[in-house]
């Protein structure tokens, strides 16, 4: 279901089965408000994205269900003031800023605010994702009260996102920039429970964590952090804890 150039929408009480691509496409709108919706498609059903939101402004998406084979929401190019609250994510591949500038699109990107998710199995948890060779921001960005029940990468900046295994680095990047992860818990079934991947030329700055407990899902093995040219600060019990983050 797709709206496009829609102003002062609601979408509530609505359940999606087994899209061919994305469940629910909101583009160019404004004053979006969806509430109360159940999306279900296999685990393995590739680009079914549970709710897309791109080129859109003043969206609150509330009270929502999701399993997908894709991102369970996704944030993309030229999208603002967005709410999330409230949402059960699995399976799928989490919440997702992005991917943002693909082509070397120029980015605008600012105040998300993603909080109380549980994450189920999922392959990622709260995570920022940009095409390398773009430019522009992704900024004022925060996840709070966030639960994770065996995700492979509960949080995770990934600066090099591309289409192939392997790709070639490019300078220009995404300045991502004041995001903040505030209270987040659970387990990961990876060792690296944060991973903070950002352009070498174009760092990551103002990357706020406060009160983080990510332990690992397997008995006896502890987590970590991986940071590339990733600055901020921490505050409260972090674990892992972050010596890269500089």
């Amino acid at each position: 279901m797709t709206f496009y150039r829609c102003a002062d929408l609601r979408l509530s009480d609505v359940k999606f089965i087994n899209s061919p691509k994305t469940h629910v496409l909101i583009q160019a709108c404004k004053r979006i408000s969806i509430a109360n919706l159940h999306i279900s498609s296999p685990k393995d059903s590739p680009n079914t994205d549970g709710i897309h939101i791109e080129s859109s402004q003043h969206v609150d998406v509330r009270a929502t269900v999701i399993g997908a084979g894709d991102d369970c929401i996704s944030i993309g190019d030229r999208t603002s003031d967005v709410n999330i609250s409230r949402i059960t994510c699995g399976p799928g591949h989490g919440i997702s800023v992005g991917s943002l500038g693909k082509g070397g699109a120029n980015v605008a990107v600012e105040h998300i605010r993603v909080s109380y998710v549980s994450f189920n199995g999922t392959t990622n948890g709260a995570r920022i994702k940009t095409w390398q060779g773009a430019t522009g921001y992704a900024r004022k960005i925060s996840f709070e009260h966030l639960n994770f029940t065996s995700v492979e990468n509960p949080i995770i900046i990934n600066q090099y996102y591309c289409e192939f295994t392997t790709c070639r680095n490019q300078t220009m990047g995404v300045k991502i920039s004041n995001v903040s992860y505030i209270e987040a818990f659970g387990t990961s079934i990876t060792p690296v429970a944060v991973s903070l991947l950002c352009s070498e030329t174009v760092s990551c700055t103002d990357i706020q964590f406060d009160t983080i407990n990510l332990t690992s899902s397997v008995r006896g093995l502890a987590t970590t952090a991986r940071c590339i040219n990733a600055h901020g600060r921490v505050k409260g019990i972090i674990q892992p804890h972050l010596p890269c983050l500089l």
